[in-house]
């Protein structure tokens, strides 16, 4: 069983599944879904479109060139048996995985860096664009037609008693 990847999106492509198409070239493209097949017949270049994993790798979104998924991907590939190997494995999967917990943590907040300053700005933004909606406290004491009017509401003491009663 061979598995290719879909030419639009890079996702798996299971035999028996999603679309081909035949260039007169001879050129195969294979499709995951509809959806991967509609856009390549559109022009759309795949790492212009957000969702794709090509579109992430160019915009920094994603670890794919990371090593430690490297070293993870040899791993998976079947060797010849070594027990001092082995175990030299074994013992550097742990490191491997904290290396890998600490990087996606820094990509993170590398990513996330300018983020309160965006948020601050946009506010400063809005704020500005709509202060005329904005009324000051002291111009709602003196002009009371702004707030909204109070409701008394009157509950008997002898009503809540025999609610609370039943």
């Amino acid at each position: 069983m061979r598995l290719e990847k879909c030419w639009f999106c890079s996702s798996t492509v299971y035999p028996g599944h999603g679309i081909q198409f035949v260039r007169n070239d001879a050129k195969i493209f294979r499709f995951c879904r509809s959806k991967c097949h509609k856009n390549f017949k559109m022009k759309r270049n795949p790492r212009k479109v957000k969702w794709t994993k090509a579109y992430r790798r160019v915009h920094g979104k994603d670890m794919t060139q990371d090593s430690t998924f490297e070293f993870e991907r040899k791993r998976n590939r079947p060797e010849r048996y070594d027990r001092n190997l082995a175990e030299n494995v074994l013992k550097a999967i742990p490191k491997i995985d904290k290396i890998r917990v600490r990087r996606e943590e820094d990509h993170h907040k590398n990513r996330m860096k300018g983020k309160k300053q965006k948020l601050r700005m946009e506010a400063a933004r809005e704020l500005e664009q709509g202060i005329s909606l904005v009324k000051a406290p002291s111009v709602l004491q003196q002009d009371q037609s702004l707030t909204l009017p109070k409701i008394v509401v009157n509950v008997s003491q002898q009503q809540s008693e025999s609610r609370m009663e039943e």
